[in-house]
């Protein structure tokens, strides 16, 4: 299926402002971007690096007052995510060496801290895609889901002890409870169909059966289309952007996400 995807950023820079923005959806095995539009205003030179991970990131310096980025991408993309229960653990010295980054404790995941508490949620569930499993059930069973954003990321052991958290919060905890387990755990962000509210997200990515498998612990039961936009250890690797200078904030942010049948009509 195709997916419009959307999101138009209006911020008031103090200053002439460095930043690195992380919005576009790059084609891939499980995606492909058909079409693409990617506006500034006022328009300011920008040049383009991928990352360590893979993530397109635009560098620019924004002017003075207000500035716009509006980015607009027709994506297909599977319906549904695939699942694989039973799919086995994969051992430690049979990773891939691109995957062993996303075993590590990082900033926002904790999970040398965690690892009695992953014994305890995943109990005897069989290990590998069923351990990830039971982690995102628990998780969506055990916070209290806080719709929108929130400016400042929290780490996965400071979310269990809120009981609440938005979603990038919930992959936090779900990515180290995985790691303590020795399960590969990455954050993706980017965007779902028919997300209420509709917004940017963030869910996880587990390594079992020798690939990655999508769980989204804020919405366990739900397997609908998604475009992946960057994936990175936590949130401190796939913000929307980072800014250096005097600190800027968002003035306004939308955010789409339309289906679109065959014959290029919205649904």
């Amino acid at each position: 299926m195709w997916l419009d995807v959307t999101c138009s950023i209006r911020m008031d820079c103090p200053q002439p402002t460095p930043m690195i923005l992380l919005l576009r959806p790059s084609s891939g095995a499980h995606q492909w971007v058909e079409s693409e539009s990617y506006v500034l205003a006022p328009r300011v030179p920008a040049t383009e690096y991928t990352d360590g991970f893979g993530n397109r990131c635009q560098r620019l310096v924004t002017t003075a007052g207000p500035f716009r980025i509006d980015n607009h991408a027709r994506v297909r993309v599977p319906a549904q995510q695939d699942v694989c229960p039973g799919a086995p653990y994969v051992p430690v010295q049979e990773l891939p060496d691109t995957v062993l980054l996303y075993l590590m404790p990082s900033r926002f995941c904790e999970s040398d801290r965690l690892g009695p508490l992953a014994q305890e949620v995943v109990q005897d569930a069989r290990p590998g895609y069923d351990q990830v499993a039971r982690i995102s059930r628990w998780v969506y069973e055990r916070l209290q889901y806080l719709s929108g954003s929130d400016p400042a990321p929290v780490s996965a052991d400071e979310v269990r002890k809120r009981g609440e958290g938005v979603c990038r919060d919930f992959a936090h905890l779900g990515m180290a409870l995985c790691r303590s387990l020795n399960i590969p755990a990455r954050m993706v962000v980017g965007y779902v169909q028919d997300l209420q509210p509709m917004d940017l997200h963030a869910w996880f990515e587990a390594w079992v059966g020798g690939r990655w498998y999508t769980f989204d612990p804020t919405q366990p039961d739900r397997n609908t289309a998604r475009v992946t936009v960057a994936v990175g250890r936590d949130a401190a690797d796939v913000p929307v952007f980072n800014q250096f200078g005097p600190p800027v904030t968002p003035s306004r942010m939308e955010v789409s996400v339309t289906a679109i049948d065959e014959r290029g009509e919205g649904s």
